[in-house]
Order: structure tokens, then sequence, then C-alpha cells
């Protein structure tokens, strides 16, 4: 964990461990306080101060000789966090932020991290539109400028709009590009913008302290017939990137993505 954060320990491990499990990553149980202490570098009570107020906020049930799990949605009483947030935000129609992005992409390089097939859990087929259980095509990518990594980013999308699509071609050209190419006609997108921490897995894609503040973006893509056709989550590095956007009085959007890279 990074002594320069002004936020203690415990938060910050608090912090990293509620955006995970709002990605889902904990499925099978978390980690024991004791694999969660040596992950952070730091002693059981300061664990288990931060699982004690994830428990408090009704995110995790804790069970003696049992472990601890994630509460489902119907415990929490809450929709998936894509699907609550998404219908404020902005609305971004898809043509001028393509050619932007292929713009981008000739000055940024790209790592396929992983490339493989995974089951829709719930949340994620309620926001693509899919049964639980089929099969989506999982992306994982870093995307890094001359100046070093910039982004770490996970696509969710239905298998069959992938087939014509392969490993090697993530190298040379960005998803929506290679979506399009394959006959999925773009519409729209709908994202949001926030903030999260990373975790010791981020933090080593990016180049960053466990914990370090990084901008964190969700955007639902759609077809022109408002089928999803993907689901994005992005996180970025503040200090590499910038993202403009530009709205009229009838409220059109444009968005603009600096040479750094953003939303690839």
């Amino acid at each position: 964990m990074s002594d320069s954060l002004p936020l203690s320990k415990y938060h910050q491990i608090y912090l990293v461990l509620h955006e995970q499990l709002h990605e889902g990553r904990f499925a099978h149980g978390l980690p024991a306080e004791l694999e969660l202490a040596r992950q952070f570098a730091v002693g059981r009570v300061t664990v288990r101060r931060a699982l004690e107020q994830l428990a408090g906020e009704g995110l995790i049930v804790r069970k003696a000789g049992r472990g601890t799990r994630p509460t489902t949605r119907a415990e929490q009483g809450v929709r998936p966090r894509h699907e609550a947030a998404l219908p404020g935000s902005p609305v971004t129609r898809l043509n001028g932020l393509m050619e932007n992005i292929v713009r981008v992409s000739r000055s940024t390089t790209v790592k396929v991290l992983a490339w493989e097939l995974v089951q829709a859990s719930h949340d994620l087929a309620e926001a693509l539109g899919v049964l639980d259980g089929q099969m989506l095509r999982k992306v994982v990518r870093r995307r890094s400028a001359n100046v070093g990594p910039v982004s770490h980013i996970t696509t969710h999308m239905p298998e069959a709009l992938t087939a014509r699509i392969s490993r090697a071609d993530l190298t040379r050209k960005p998803m929506l590009q290679l979506l399009e190419e394959s006959g999925v006609q773009l519409g729209r997108a709908v994202q949001t913008v926030s903030a999260a921490q990373a975790d010791d897995r981020i933090a080593k894609e990016l180049k960053v302290a466990v914990g370090t503040a990084l901008l964190s973006v969700r955007r639902l893509v759609h077809d022109t017939n408002d089928q999803p056709v993907q689901l994005l989550h992005g996180l970025y590095r503040p200090d590499r990137y910038e993202y403009q956007m530009e709205m009229s009085q009838v409220g059109s959007l444009e968005a603009r993505i600096a040479p750094s890279g953003l939303l690839l």
C-alpha cells in the first residue's frame, strides 16, 4: 500500500475490495484474511477492519469456518452497478468518437492480456441482453503511449459478434473498428465516469502504486437496433490522458480524445 496517499491503509484496502466486489471478482468467495494481509502487505487487524466495513455495508457475509462471500444482488436490494448508473449518463453517438479512437490508436500500442470465452454472469447477461450462462468473449488489454502504460481495459461481448476477430487483430485496430468491419452497425454508447483505486494486479500493469487513484469508465455500446454489443470497463492513469466532451444547444455530444489515449 502507498503511505503517501491521504487515506488510512484499512480504507485503501476497503476501496480496492469494494471495486473488486462490484466487478464480480470474488464469485467463489474472498481470500482469507492472512492471504489479503500478504497481498496488501499489512497486518491482519488492518484487513479485518476493512472487511468489517464491507460487511457493515451489506456487501459481504462473514461466517466462522465458512469464509467470506459477496452478498447477492437480491440480498443487497440493488440493481447491477452499470445498470443503475447508465440511464442518467451521457449518450454518445459513435461516428465522431470512432474517428478519434482510430487516430489515437496510431500513436499508442496495445498488449492483449486476455482473450477468452466466459459464461455470462447474471449482471453481464442483463447488461448485454443475453441469457445467464451464455458464452461471452472477454478481452483484457493494456494500452501504452511513449511515456508508458495509459489504460487497462476489459470488454465483454456476445461470442457470435467476435467470430471474425482474432487476438492478433487487436494489436492492430481498436475493438470498435473491428466490430464495425465485422458487420456490426454501431449506434450509440452510454457511459459513466467515476474513480477507482488500483489493486495489486492493475497496479503492476499500469506501473503505479497499489491504491493509486484512477479514472474508471464504464461504457455500454449499442448497435443501430439498440441491441447492446459491448460492455467496457476501463481504468486510466489520470496523469496520461485527457478526455473532453463538447455539448451543443440541441443536446448532441462529441467526445474528443487526447493523444495519450483514452476509451480505446
